[in-house]
């Protein structure tokens, strides 16, 4: 995959890698031995060096591959030990590579990035969290994609199986806005410390838009939310093993104005984002038909309110926070990996 090219040769390279299968769709920016050494070296790799291994692929992810892939997604180089950080994540047992990625459910990959790289390297969590914009979001997010496709086989049609899949499965990378946030940063409360950098990685199955303009106190605005993380429509309606709950500026601001701990939202949203086992039944969700005592029986989204992650985003502006649902119906199915950068 290595070239040294000039513009033009660049532009027949890129249509070369269109034909080869290296690309998402868009475009790619071709490696040449220069941009590889130097993603190599920003994160003090040597190209045959082990990142991490997918055992149920059978398959080792080595450095050189990463930098490849992180080159052709337009990565720069400061951006390189981030990718690395988020490889290492999807390595581990606990996240379970092969089930998300090969899923009908169709996941995206999910990276939250804490601790002051974010800022350092230029990760928005602020304004358009989720959107276009910036560059190192969407290529350290892209990089992971081309990774997934181009060293595990995890492509469209084949290993990939998603049966309607996601634009976020492009790419789908952010920062957690700790400047803004009445509470410790997620990565803290994860057991890492202050000046530390983490990425987690999270299947995520859904982003859900939560609006409110009206409430005036928590509980209105955290009901809304509760029933989004409980849609009747969701995958895993009553076992996700994580769920991720953004607060954005004025949904954040109305929460720590009534002084409430970031536990309190947790355990306020779990206690509410529940279905009656009659509700399940009626929508066959779960089988059978309602019996007596199911109206007032009830099955939570998450088995404990710990499950559920708390993080500040998106704009100062605007009276919409998100819940991301999770892929993978238990804890031997996925659960998030925070992983030190």
């Amino acid at each position: 995959m290595h070239s040294n090219s000039t513009p033009h040769d660049a532009a027949d390279l890129i249509e070369l890698y269109y034909q080869k299968g290296f690309t998402d769709g868009f475009p790619v920016v071709p490696p040449s031995r220069d941009s590889v050494s130097a993603m190599l070296s920003a994160a003090s790799l040597e190209q045959d060096q082990v990142i991490g291994e997918i055992a149920t692929r059978n398959v080792v992810i080595s450095a050189d591959k990463v930098a490849l892939n992180a080159v052709m997604a337009g990565c720069m180089p400061e951006y390189m030990p981030v990718v690395v950080s988020a490889v290492r994540g999807i390595c581990h047992p606990d996240f379970n590579y092969h089930g998300m990625a090969t899923s009908t459910g169709g996941a995206a990959l999910a990276i939250l990035v804490n601790g002051a790289i974010a800022e350092r390297i230029g990760i928005n969590s602020g304004e358009n969290l989720f959107g276009p914009g910036f560059r190192a979001n969407m290529t350290i997010g892209r990089a992971l994609r081309l990774l997934m496709m181009n060293s595990l086989n995890t492509r469209p049609g084949g290993l990939d199986r998603s049966t309607i899949g996601t634009p976020a499965k492009i790419s789908f990378c952010f920062a957690e806005n700790e400047q803004s946030s009445p509470w410790e940063p997620f990565h803290v409360e994860r057991g890492f410390g202050p000046d530390d950098s983490t990425t987690t990685v999270f299947a995520c199955q859904d982003i859900i838009q939560v609006y409110n303009q009206l409430a005036r106190t928590p509980e209105p605005f955290l009901e809304g939310m509760a029933d989004a993380m409980a849609n009747l429509g969701s995958m895993n309606i009553t076992s996700q093993q994580n769920l991720i709950v953004v607060l954005s500026g004025e949904h954040r601001r109305l929460v720590a104005e009534a002084g409430w701990s970031k536990q309190q939202v947790k355990r306020y949203l779990f206690e509410h984002a529940r279905r009656s086992i009659a509700e399940l039944k009626k929508v066959k969700r779960l089988p059978g038909e309602p019996e007596p005592g199911d109206e007032t029986t009830y099955r939570h989204v998450v088995s404990q309110p710990e499950d559920i992650v708390v993080v500040s985003g998106g704009g100062a502006v605007g009276t919409f926070s998100a819940c991301l649902l999770s892929w993978g119906g238990s804890r031997s199915a996925t659960s998030m990996v925070t992983t030190r950068i």
